[in-house]
């Protein structure tokens, strides 16, 4: 049997579009002369569909989307991820479903059995989950057609299981001799190499190949990379579908042939998980180009680089905006990265604005000493030039901050934090210059002097980040403690942290909530970032 991994981009609520999309892979499929098509979890509407779900007329539109799919299914069978009504008279409204499509007709519905709810994932918000597993024959076959985390929960490989049951097994107990795992399946950096070993290890387990299909593509924060892949019994790697791009490999499961594991180089993958995420938020929300300040710093300078990547270099706008604590270096660093890039870049200095902003707040002011206050002019008349220039160019505003500045608070709000994407701001600034160095891997195009200063704001005399913040691989350990794995101070410390440290940060981290429930969609990449997947209050008194 050929089996064709469909592995296409699909757009939330675009159910159209989705369905065409779906009909092009279809036909290429068949040119291919695949036996069966296979195509990723909730593939009409797009993945996540949230409250779009409610909408009149929408689970409609998506049932007569895979009716006319089905009509096309002649000569070839698929499987594709729907939403369908829950039928019963209990429970939520819908299902999170796979058809199985052949001879121009549905023949099959299976419904998603384990429902997540958690990090960024709210089904049980939604959808109702199967009452039994099923298996459906096809070409001599008995393939058990299950969706994503159906797959997630095997006995031996987690340390501790969400669910009671495990699908994926129930079906091989019925007589599946074909695995079929749709998905989305949101990228994290360290999540490729454990998704690959739990699905080896259902093959290993059970003897029976499988084939999974991940979707591809950026929806909103979430980063979906792909790699789809078929395993044979033997836990061999028959084919991989290319990462963070659309693509539709073609395999027979019970081939012999062993590709490998290959994971590819993290800083790569990384980059090119950014680029796709910015350029897909762009294009599906309506965007062209791009506008950023450009300070002369690292975080600025990696931004552009995924933004020249992702929409061209025509289409990217590099600002610098130098006030009176601007070294002249920065400009020149600034202005050497958008040669270096092919961008635009115009200069717009701020120092007349922020004398007038002063003028006029000279009485209110009076007898106070400058602080911060007037730190975050500076920051603010940046974030207002760059939402200008949006406005009257049609600029979608990108933000430059990254992790570290965010969990900190070292980023003034209606400021540097302005913007409709934040597109580094769950990469720890230490992965950051990690970005930069891959970046320029054959020739340098982020100023070698970008790299080597030591990081500022630049918004008042000598400043530096280390004035007011721990060096920044201590920062980021720590960070990645406290939020990715929400150890306690005591624990933070036994790892070697002074616990002095430890506590500033922790409060940091914590009082800046308020900060970030206002700041710009951000595309996630590690296990927990700050967006849809963390839930914390901002009024509260951490004491416990």
């Amino acid at each position: 049997m050929k089996i064709a991994l469909a592995q296409i981009n699909t757009t939330v609520g675009d159910i159209h579009g989705n369905r065409d999309r779906a009909l092009r892979a279809l036909e290429r499929a068949k040119a291919s002369h695949a036996d069966l098509a296979v195509f990723p979890e909730l593939c009409l509407t797009g993945y996540p569909p949230r409250d779009l779900l409610g909408l009149h007329g929408f689970v409609e539109s998506n049932l007569n989307a895979l009716e006319f799919i089905a009509s096309r299914s002649q000569g070839i069978g698929v499987v594709i991820g729907f939403l369908d009504r829950n039928r019963r008279k209990q429970g939520r409204d819908f299902h999170n479903a796979a058809a199985f499509l052949s001879d121009g007709k549905i023949q099959a519905v299976i419904h998603k059995t384990l429902l997540p709810s958690y990090d960024v994932f709210d089904e049980n918000r939604y959808f109702e989950p199967a009452g039994s597993v099923q298996v459906v024959p096809f070409m001599g076959r008995t393939l058990g057609i299950s969706v994503c985390e159906d797959a997630w929960n095997a006995e031996d490989f987690w340390p501790r299981r969400l669910y009671a049951s495990n699908p994926i097994r129930d079906q091989v107990e019925k007589g599946a001799d074909l695995l079929v795992n749709i998905s989305a399946s949101p990228y994290e950096m360290t999540k490729l190499k454990t998704r690959n070993d739990m699905l080896k290890n259902h093959v290993l387990k059970l003897g029976v190949p499988l084939v999974y299909v991940n979707m591809v593509g950026g929806n909103d924060d979430l980063l979906f990379d792909g790699n789809s892949l078929v395993l044979g019994s033997r836990g061999n790697v028959i084919a991989r579908a290319r990462g963070f791009t659309e693509d539709l490999p073609v395999a027979d499961p019970d081939s012999g042939q062993d590709l490998g594991c290959a994971e590819g180089n993290p800083a790569e993958n990384l980059y090119r998980a950014l680029v796709m995420g910015t350029r897909d938020y762009a294009h599906k929300c309506g965007f062209k180009s791009a506008v950023l300040g450009l300070s002369g710093g690292i975080d600025s300078a990696v931004t552009a680089c995924i933004a020249a990547e992702a929409l061209g270099p025509d289409n990217v706008l590099g600002v610098s905006m130098p006030s009176m604590y601007s070294a002249p270096e920065s400009y020149a660093d600034a202005r050497d990265l958008a040669i270096n890039l092919g961008i635009g870049f115009e200069v717009v200095p701020i120092k007349p604005v922020y004398d007038a902003f002063k003028e006029s707040l000279a009485g209110v002011f009076k007898g106070k000493p400058e602080d911060e206050t007037e730190e975050n002019l500076q920051a603010r008349i940046r974030g207002t030039i760059l939402m200008g220039l949006s406005n009257k160019f049609g600029h979608l505003v990108l933000a430059t901050g990254n992790k570290s500045e965010l969990a900190a608070g070292y980023c003034t709000l209606y400021g540097d934090m302005a913007g409709g994407l934040a597109v580094i701001s769950d990469v720890p600034k230490t992965l950051v210059y990690a970005l930069a160095r891959f970046i320029n891997r054959g020739k340098e195009i982020v100023p070698a002097n970008t790299i080597r200063r030591p990081p500022t704001a630049e918004l008042k005399p000598g400043q530096k980040d280390q004035d007011t913040l721990p060096e920044y691989d201590v920062l980021d350990g720590i960070l990645k403690l406290r939020v990715e794995e929400q150890m306690s101070v005591d624990e933070i410390a036994a790892n070697g942290y002074k616990r002095e440290t430890v506590e500033k940060l922790v409060r940091m981290i914590h009082f800046n909530e308020y900060k970030r429930r206002q700041a710009a969609l951000g595309l996630k990449v590690t296990t927990r970032a700050f967006g849809s997947g963390r839930r914390m209050p901002v009024a509260m008194k951490l004491n416990y």
